[in-house]
């Protein structure tokens, strides 16, 4: 399977990022609202684990397939061979990413974080299909979150692999992601501007609206 590169929303989300709202029904939302890849992270306090992440994720994959959407999973491999996700992300701190390649094969999509060219090439050198890169903006959705970095090492990246897939994250909004998208990325990813947002079908219209000026072709 192949990164789509044609100006495509990422969504990212757990089962704690919807606030009051059914996450599950958020994702049928932004599924239905046209987010091309979705990828489930899991992580911090109150995080489902056991039977009940099982149901969760097998509920969130379900509803990808009826859509057509590629289902990724953040960090947790065994999962993600386990219940035959779409691909799986991983960050620096998580496990190599030549294992992981290795573990899921081939045909499934590797995503790998990256904060730099020396990042982005070994990851390319790994197998990776595509690479994340930020937080470009502050960001709440993740208390692990790195200080906002800007669109610097993502044009030095695009520029070094310009036909490398990158997704930009952190605090992307309709409102400041055209310098994003002009900074040479494939995809823009996000969690609370959809998550929170009084209308997500009008938010995610917004976020491909954007991009019409300055995304990379």
């Amino acid at each position: 399977m192949k990164f789509s590169d044609k100006a495509a929303i990422y969504l990212i989300l757990g089962s704690k990022n919807s606030g009051t709202r059914n996450p599950l029904a958020v994702l049928e939302a932004a599924l239905e609202g046209g987010i091309s890849h979705f990828q489930l992270r899991e992580k911090g306090d109150g995080a489902l684990m056991g039977p009940a992440l099982l149901e969760f994720a097998l509920q969130c994959q379900q509803l990808c397939r009826t859509h057509g959407v590629p289902f990724i999973v953040n960090d947790l491999v065994k999962l993600a061979c386990q219940i035959g996700a779409d691909g799986v992300h991983i960050g620096q701190d998580d496990a190599a990413a030549a294992h992981v390649r290795k573990l899921i094969g081939k045909k499934k999509l590797l995503g790998v974080s990256v904060h730099s060219v020396q990042e982005a090439q070994r990851a390319v050198e790994d197998g990776a299909d595509y690479v994340g890169m930020g937080p470009i903006f502050g960001t709440v959705s993740k208390n692990d979150a790195k200080k906002p970095a800007g669109v610097k090492e993502i044009q030095a990246v695009a520029a070094e692999f310009p036909l490398l897939p990158i997704v930009g994250i952190g605090g992307i909004t309709p409102g400041n992601s055209r310098i994003v998208w002009q900074a040479g990325v494939s995809a823009i990813a996000v969690i609370s501007t959809i998550t929170q947002a009084d209308d997500i079908a009008v938010q995610i219209a917004a976020l491909q609206a954007s991009c019409k000026e300055g995304a990379r072709k």
